[in-house]
């Protein structure tokens, strides 16, 4: 079975968790683990993670030097704020395995995208 990350899009402006009140936030939360909790009770859930709210640090190189700086841009207009990996047969499975995630229903978009190891493969 191949594997393939799902990528939380979330928009800065009109974004809905930031009118709900905590207990819309709550049920929201029970949604979303619930929508995890199904995919790992067949095997396919492989990790999911919400990232944290500060923005991290973005790392660029120009002529060998690494820059590190706050992220993400304040000019951004959205953000990707969790990610699911998922087991699915192909593209259409993983496809039709988020069709109910509860992320679409708050305006969210979710980027389907299948994972090709970086790890080094065993010598024979």
């Amino acid at each position: 079975m191949q594997q393939f990350i799902l990528l939380l899009h979330d928009q800065m402006q009109d974004n809905p968790f930031f009118t709900m009140s905590p207990d819309e936030i709550q049920a929201a939360i029970r949604e979303y683990s619930a929508w995890g909790q199904r995919l790992d009770s067949k095997g396919q859930l492989v990790a999911g993670e919400k990232l944290k709210d500060e923005g991290g640090k973005q790392m660029t190189m120009e002529n060998g030097d690494v820059s590190v700086v706050d992220g993400p841009y304040a000019e951004a207009k959205e953000v990707i704020g969790g990610f699911y990996t998922i087991r699915a047969e192909s593209y259409e499975h993983a496809v039709e395995l988020c069709r109910d995630h509860p992320h679409l229903r708050f305006g969210g978009r979710i980027d389907v995208r299948e994972v090709e190891s970086m790890m080094p493969t065993e010598k024979a």
